[in-house]
């Protein structure tokens, strides 16, 4: 029989040529952590991808930028020359080849970052939006929920009620003074002050951040939370244990009056696995700027949907971060919620044309080419010492 020879590709590859990354610094939100953050601290950076092909696209790492620039210093022999329409198979590369530096770390978050602009790329190319490269589209628009510090009750109310004039109808509520001032009424003061500014109407979740540094309560304390949380109609009940606690995990989620959710600190989609096979979590939330980026978001989301553990993102990051979140939710059947930082400028002040929530508390996904988003290079460079990187020819 005669050899059928492969048809050839009709897309022209598009063969990286550099990628490069710059730190976010001067306005980074505070975390409420017990070693807190300050805003010339850098826990975000953004990475641009440039091809020969003319196409650049871009992504963003949860870690600090300096990094970012030594794990592309590493990864570079790697990926230089690489088809940029090929985000799986490269990223995939990437892991395989530097698994013996260590799985989840450094690499892995820039790895993640490089993914996503690789699907910008392929956006691009395609002159579809990413989402519609995962598979379909289930939804053209998402609610964010506005996540936000907890503080005292009184400001915790101001707080939830300037937002809600914004048009939010969601609200995530975390770390700061909850759990931390060892004071059980305390704690219950800040949830009944958010309920009470949010509305009943409204979504209200909780976020202990357990996964913050010497976290000092373990399950019971968990338990007796979540019945407090029950009263007020919370949503659910997010990183209440320390992040390894897998078996505590597995029983806070049987005995909790509300939903469970975590995986946040969790990378790569081996480290999911167990999780999902013991039933840890009602709701998933790996961090699409650290887990691996978009492919492997992917594949951790079908893999929670298996299971019956809803997938939301975790999305604690920038601007790009959210516009990733927003394709990823439109190819997913029941991810109605993307995470949305309130009062962050590298959310609110990076892009050309920055996101607005509509007059049911809505954000519409995009369904332009690639992520759907522009970055400014003049609102960038007010944030970072050389944006002129990302952006060069």
């Amino acid at each position: 029989m005669p050899v059928v020879q492969p048809a050839s590709p009709s897309l022209p590859a598009a063969k990286i040529r550099a990628i490069t990354t710059v730190p976010l610094i001067g306005e980074s939100p505070k975390g409420g952590w017990s070693a807190e953050i300050k805003p010339e601290d850098s826990i975000h950076a953004l990475i641009a991808v440039h091809t020969d092909a003319g196409i650049t696209g871009f992504g963003s790492v949860f870690t600090d930028g300096r990094l970012v620039q030594a794990a592309l210093k590493v990864l570079e022999p790697l990926f230089l020359g690489e088809n940029a329409l090929e985000p799986e198979r490269v990223t995939e590369k990437l892991h395989q080849n530097t698994f013996w530096m260590g799985r989840g770390g450094s690499l892995t978050h820039a790895i993640s970052g490089i993914d996503i602009a690789l699907w910008d790329i392929l956006g691009q190319a395609t002159r579809m939006p990413v989402g519609r490269l995962l598979g379909g589209t289930y939804r053209t628009r998402v609610q964010p929920y506005c996540s936000l510090l907890m503080e005292q009750p009184a400001e915790m109310f101001k707080v939830i009620t300037r937002y809600r004039k914004d048009g939010f109808r969601a609200f995530k509520i975390g770390w700061g003074p909850f759990g931390r001032a060892m004071n059980a009424k305390l704690d219950e003061d800040i949830v009944r002050a958010a309920r009470d500014a949010a509305g009943p109407e409204s979504r209200l979740l909780v976020d202990a951040g357990a996964s913050d540094a010497h976290w000092p309560h373990g399950l019971k304390w968990a338990m007796r939370t979540a019945e407090m949380l029950a009263k007020h109609d919370v949503g659910w009940f997010e990183e209440a244990l320390k992040p390894d606690a897998l078996e505590d995990f597995c029983h806070l989620r049987r005995v909790s009056p509300v939903p469970i959710a975590g995986g946040e600190v969790l990378t790569r989609r081996q480290t999911f696995q167990p999780w999902l096979v013991k039933g840890a979590f009602d709701i998933v939330q790996p961090d699409v700027t650290k887990v691996g980026g978009i492919s492997e978001q992917r594949r951790i989301a079908w893999m929670a949907h298996d299971f019956g553990v809803k997938y939301i993102g975790h999305g604690w990051n920038t601007a790009l971060g959210l516009a990733a979140d927003l394709q990823l939710a439109s190819a997913f059947p029941d991810t109605d919620l993307v995470e949305y930082i309130g009062g962050s400028p590298y959310v609110d002040g990076i892009l050309r044309e920055p996101f607005v929530v509509d007059s049911e508390g809505y954000l519409a996904i995009p369904d332009t080419p690639g992520l759907g988003m522009a970055l400014d290079p003049e609102k960038v460079a007010r944030y970072t010492p050389d944006a002129r990187l990302l952006f060069q020819a």
